[in-house]
């Protein structure tokens, strides 16, 4: 083992029925180094975090850390020995205060009070700033992925793992969060760090090991190679260009008109008089930086919040009043951003959790009887024409990895041929190939005269699908423009508020 490895594996093998997850998976992390993990959603990453963390045994294999046997029985010994893991799905009580929730979390807890000012003071040396007095309810999910840090920062970690840490982030909180990332490099720790954001690794991360099917098929130095190279790497050839012709838009399918709403949390963004447009054979890209409204959005789109002033019309029909149910019905779709307890519930089949969304458009259960061989069938087809990687339809949603999950919500409204989909974050946490496959879904969708609304806070996956661009700025939305010809920098003076003429005007 290298002298400088705080972390090394060597042959780690795991099975399970059906799948090889990790085939005889070899490399080290070295002392100070923000260690990238690279591979598809089902290359292996999460089983060989679990067997690092003491959450899965392996077959075959050994591990070191820091010079000494590491063969973690459970977590416990794992943040014994010195292995810290920040989860890409929270594991928080929302009724519980950011103390109470960082004390669950800890072996041996201190005093309330004692606890509260060693929170307060990693907070402040690590620049993640939290009230350990608030509720979890009340905090963004940027300060959510702050209490998980915090709570694996008191352990002392000599190896800290990261699962797609940027994904819930804004661009402030990341540049926030890779600061602290250095700093605690910087002082000695190791960062093993998961992320399908291939332009992040290649600015932040010293090494990377890609995997794929499972094995390791490289290591390099990220910054030596391109975002396209990388991720070539990992699906073992070339990625292909999205196909964005046979779209041609139509008459106005979705009219709103002078939507409000208030805001669904302590800190939700209410909606303002908000309309907008929507044409057959056209994605409508809506951008904006995290809680200014894009939950509100889409939970009045889809009919969960029906009080809303202002109306909601689906090819001249009033959806105003309709709940979610009626609105599938009639062709109105939505994927909202959460897929693990919002999307799906996590421990439903993944049969039983397209039931719960396509069963009003796919006659499901006509009557209230559940036709469970139809339910079966379409679940199949969601899993083979959109590749999640799962043994089968009746594994529970909490058993995917985070971005088969995204594949198969995505997957399950698409394949209900809606006549206006709306998708919040629709490529969040998948890898290159897999957000690829998701975004030429969406065209396609269009392309066969659908009506697509796509919200994301990615930019650059904003400019590739829309044919005009929206930002939503505290509740209030922009007027249309094309994205034709549109900069990056005149669409963060969209989103900073800078609407319209003016924004125009600013970026001259």
């Amino acid at each position: 083992m290298s002298e400088n490895a705080i972390f090394r594996a060597e042959g780690l093998s795991k099975t399970y029925p059906g799948v090889k997850a990790n085939d005889n998976i070899t490399f080290s992390v070295t002392e100070g180094c923000i260690h990238a993990l690279l591979g598809e959603n089902g290359a292996g990453k999460s089983t060989l975090v679990k067997t690092i963390y003491g959450l899965v045994r392996p077959d075959e294999g050994r591990m070191w850390l820091g010079g000494q046997a590491f063969a973690p029985a459970d977590p416990h010994a794992a943040r014994a020995a010195g292995v810290g893991l920040v989860f890409q799905h929270f594991s928080l009580f929302d009724a519980m205060s950011v103390a109470e929730n960082i004390a669950l979390g800890l072996d041996n807890p201190p005093p309330r009070r004692e606890l509260a000012e060693r929170i307060a003071t990693i907070s402040r040396d690590y620049g993640l700033p939290l009230n350990p007095n608030r509720l979890i309810a009340d905090l963004s999910a940027g300060e959510r992925q702050r209490v998980e840090i915090i709570r694996a920062l008191l352990g002392h970690p000599r190896l800290l793992i990261m699962d797609e840490p940027t994904s819930v982030l804004t661009p402030q909180e990341a540049e926030i969060l890779f600061a602290t990332l250095r700093q605690l490099a910087g002082a000695g720790t190791s960062i093993l760090y998961i992320s399908h954001k291939l332009d992040e690794i290649r600015t932040h991360c010293d090494r990377a090991t890609i995997l794929r099917g499972g094995r390791v098929v490289d290591s390099c130095n990220p910054r030596d190679h391109t975002a396209r190279e990388l991720a070539a790497m990992m699906v073992g050839g070339e990625m292909r260009d999205i196909d964005r012709s046979g779209r041609r838009p139509g008459e106005v399918l979705l009219q709103v008109r002078d939507l409000s709403l208030a805001p669904l949390s302590i800190d939700g963004t209410s909606l303002k008089s908000l309309s907008l447009d929507l044409r057959a054979g056209e994605v409508l890209a809506i951008g904006g930086v995290a809680g200014n409204g894009q939950e509100e959005l889409l939970s009045a789109l889809s009919g969960e919040i029906t009080s809303a002033p202002g109306t909601i019309a689906l090819e001249g029909q009033d959806m105003s009043r309709l709940g979610p149910v009626a609105r599938r019905r009639a062709g109105l779709l939505a994927a909202p951003e959460d897929r693990l307890g919002h999307a799906a519930v996590p421990g439903f089949s993944l049969v039983e959790n397209a039931l719960l969304t396509a069963a009003p458009r796919q006659d499901l259960a006509p009557g209230g009887m559940i036709r469970r061989a139809a339910a079966r069938s379409f679940t199949e087809r969601v899993i083979a024409e959109f590749d999640v990687r799962t043994p089968g339809p009746d594994t529970a949603a909490s058993a995917l990895s985070g971005g088969n999950l995204q594949k198969f919500v995505i997957g399950r409204e698409v394949l209900q041929d809606p006549h206006v989909l709306v998708v919040n974050q629709p490529t969040w946490g998948v890898d290159a190939g897999a957000a690829a496959a998701i975004r030429q879904a969406l065209l396609n969708l269009a392309a066969g005269g659908a009506g697509v609304i796509v919200i994301s806070q990615d930019l650059e996956e904003l400019l590739e699908l829309g044919d005009r661009f929206c930002a939503l700025n505290e509740g209030r939305l922009s007027d249309p423009r094309p994205t034709d010809g549109l900069s990056l920098d005149e669409i963060g003076l969209m989103l900073g508020g800078a609407h319209g003429m003016e924004a125009a005007h600013v970026a001259a």
